[in-house]
């Protein structure tokens, strides 16, 4: 088998990574749209292709000889965005970490490099693929050279060009490009010659060539004229479209082996621009965790009660559990693990009435590790500790004294960070990569919990947790301090871990009697729309079909296509608002999702998760999850409760006092926002129409549009209210 080369057209591929992004920053505020998108999509080239070697080639800032045959040259196209600008030094420098080659010359584009260094490897025996999105590549293509298409993510070979092109070869692109020319590249061609009338034209004269000295062939008077008139500006058109085969480079084949990454640099960056998935790929093997620390499995009482003397007299310890589910609620303890020290921890197999494995009985873990637990003067380390605590708490054991969680921790730092989980901190911070959970349980239909994993292996991953807990909180405290965060860690979040721990505990009543009820309502409704949607379309149909629900509103009913999809027309929830204006059936479609959504997630859903033996739901309150710094709920959701509809607010009035003599209290900050804005900005009218308790919205409306406030209406407070919370 022939080795093979990758080139890769860094230009074309640093713009499609950037518009396929958008909004991609590190928490320094610096654009990495582009940069993420560049390095996943040569990663996975690089993967599915295992090449022997790889250049990429990009474009200069300076004029091209092609800009000094014609001025026009790409003159249409708009600067490349600053953002972008910003990005290019960091995608090269990555580029270069990673031990590829790279190629630029002044005077010369990307694809001229690309046509020489392909050339040459041909010469060498080589076979290459070229990625790009250009269709002038194609002129490249031969028995060595093929073409993978970065937007259709397919290999253009021969046949490929042949299929593109109506026949012709790739020896016959640019004389298409001559007479028909490149819209994206500013060539001209042939005014009123597109590439369909081009390629017939070649097919029929076999060259640019054989067009004209056949153009009296050529039917149609007029299509004679404007050939004859545009002689010269087909072969220039043809000249620009042809690539430099030649351009005086060194191509040294060693220079583009695969060599492989700079490991020590490459790491920087990636942990830089903060790309999470990158760094888990490409930081290497990872400190190795087996060689250089303890872990001891605590087997029998004896041990026990020497790890107890030992955490008893311990200043702080890590504490971390292993259970059956990642629900609290329903999770039964298999172990647990600590650590003093690090490189040393841990593990406590427990076995009781729900595991009956290997271990120390629950009791007795109990009686030796609860007054240990329960110290306030022993700080406790945990990662997501609110977990460990609820779980402690219902197998009879009081966690106290919790003073670092390093997933708060490592939130607190990078709150835009899409995830705090251990894995990811600890490859981050220490450079270890931690056993993966799905290597004990595995995953899908044949995962396993963790009471079924061998004593020894669930033992070292329990350890491992332990032990990079307590190794992070150096960093994190370091780092805390560094961006002036301890105060609102240790005062704030830190306390708000036990509160938030208590109210899951706590729960929310429900009254399982009025979701019933609502559920059937709900499902007659549901009936009577589902006919009315059916007279509307003329037939019967899946409604919850986006295909057949698709080919009733466009290609039956004719109605205008607002949006299209990858596969066919959108029917999502804005195009149906957009059609409902002037359409019944998309009115009722809305209304038909709107109920079905609120009968399956609301109505059926809450009641199947209900404490058994109780009407509590006990939901996750999450305090690592937005990066605006607030809370969110999850599993159920408890924060997006419907309001809007009466049907939605007979929903809410499910959520009832935990007994008759209770009420539920509402309670909400009154423009928090907009006070911290009044303080920071000293703004003296908003600090007044505060210190009179006026709406801020309707003083703010009363301001913009000239008029008493007695006379804002609505939609000017609606308005001012925009206004105000852009200035936030």
């Amino acid at each position: 088998m022939r080795e093979r080369l990758l080139l890769v057209d860094g230009q074309g591929l640093c713009y499609r990574a950037f518009y396929a992004i958008r909004h991609l920053s590190n928490s320094k505020g610096e654009p990495t749209n582009a940069i993420y998108g560049f390095m996943t999509m040569l990663r996975k080239l690089i993967r599915e292709e295992k090449p022997n070697y790889v250049a990429v080639c990009f474009d200069r800032k300076e004029p091209t000889f092609r800009h000094q045959r014609y001025e026009a040259y790409k003159a249409h196209r708009k600067p490349m965005p600053d953002e972008l600008q910003e990005q290019m030094p960091h995608i090269k420098a990555l580029v270069g970490a990673y031990g590829i080659s790279i190629f630029e010359k002044p005077g010369y584009e990307a694809d001229d490099l690309i046509a020489t260094i392909a050339t040459q490897a041909e010469k060498m025996g080589l076979d290459t693929l070229i990625a790009t999105g250009d269709k002038d590549m194609l002129q490249l293509v031969n028995d060595r050279i093929k073409v993978f298409n970065t937007y259709k993510e397919t290999v253009v070979d021969r046949e490929g060009v042949k299929e593109r092109f109506g026949g012709l070869g790739p020896d016959r692109v640019v004389d298409v490009l001559g007479l028909a020319g490149d819209a994206s590249d500013n060539i001209p061609g042939v005014p009123g010659i597109g590439e369909k009338t081009a390629i017939e034209l070649i097919r029929a004269h076999d060259s640019l060539a054989g067009v004209y000295q056949h153009v009296d062939q050529v039917a149609g008077a007029a299509r004679q004229r404007v050939l004859r008139e545009n002689e010269s500006i087909a072969e220039l058109s043809k000249d620009l479209a042809t690539l430099d085969r030649c351009v005086p480079i060194d191509v040294n084949l060693e220079a583009l082996k695969m060599a492989g990454p700079n490991e020590e640099e490459l790491i920087s960056l990636i942990k830089h621009f903060e790309f999470r998935t990158l760094l888990k790929e490409w930081a290497g093997s990872g400190e190795s965790q087996k060689s250089d620390r303890t872990f001891e499995t605590v087997t029998t009482v004896e041990l026990l009660d020497r790890l107890a003397a030992k955490l008893s007299k311990a200043k702080a310890i890590s504490v971390d559990t292993e259970t059956t589910s990642v629900n609290p609620f329903n999770a039964h303890l298999v172990g647990m693990s600590f650590s003093i020290k690090p490189k040393e921890a841990y593990y406590v197999p427990v076995a009781s009435r729900h595991h009956q494995g290997p271990g120390i009985a629950l009791e007795v873990v109990q009686k030796k590790i609860a007054p240990i637990l329960a110290n306030e003067k022993i700080k406790k380390y945990g990662q997501n500790i609110k977990y460990d605590y609820l779980v402690f708490k219902r197998h009879g054991l009081e966690l106290r004294g919790v003073s670092f969680d390093t997933m708060v921790a490592s939130y607190l730092v990078n709150p835009s960070k899409f995830n705090h989980n251990l894995d990811d901190i600890a490859l981050e911070y220490l450079n270890v990569r931690k056993i993966k959970l799905e290597e004990l349980i595995g995953s899908g239909r044949k995962q396993i919990t963790t009471d079924l994993v061998p004593l020894e292996r669930i033992a070292e991953y329990a350890t491992e947790d332990a032990d990079c807990v307590m190794r992070l909180v150096g960093p994190l405290e370091t780092l805390l301090k560094k961006n002036n965060l301890t105060p609102l860690f240790e005062q704030v979040e830190m306390p708000l871990v036990n509160v938030l721990a208590q109210m899951e505990l706590n729960g929310v009543a429900l009254d399982r009697d009025l979701l019933s009820k609502l559920s059937v309502k709900l499902g007659s409704a549901l009936e009577v729309l589902t006919q009315k949607i059916y007279r509307e379309a003329g037939e019967e149909f899946n409604i919850n079909s986006t295909k057949q629900l698709s080919d009733i509103l466009f290609t039956k009913l004719k109605l205008p296509i607002i949006k299209r999809t990858k596969t066919g027309y959108s029917t999502d929830a804005d195009v149906l608002e957009k059609l409902a204006q002037n359409y019944e059936l998309p009115k009722r479609l809305l209304e038909y999702r709107e109920i079905a959504k609120l009968k399956s997630t609301y109505a059926d859903a809450l009641p199947s998760l209900m404490e058994p033996g109780t009407t509590l739901v006990h939901t996750s309150f999450n305090q690592a999850v937005t990066s605006t710094g607030r809370l969110s709920s999850s599993e159920p959701n408890l924060q997006n409760i419907p309001i809007k509809t009466e049907m939605g607010r007979e929903i809410r009035r499910a959520f009832v006092p935990r007994g008759k003599k209770r009420k539920i209290l509402s309670a909400d900050y009154s423009q928090v926002e907009l006070r911290i804005l009044a303080h920071v900005s000293g703004d003296p009218r908003l600090i007044q129409a505060f210190h009179d308790d006026l709406d801020v919205h309707e003083f703010t409306a009363a301001i913009l549009y000239g008029v008493n406030p007695k006379e804002v209406t609505r939609e000017m407070r609606t308005v001012a209210k925009t206004v105000n919370f852009s200035i936030v």
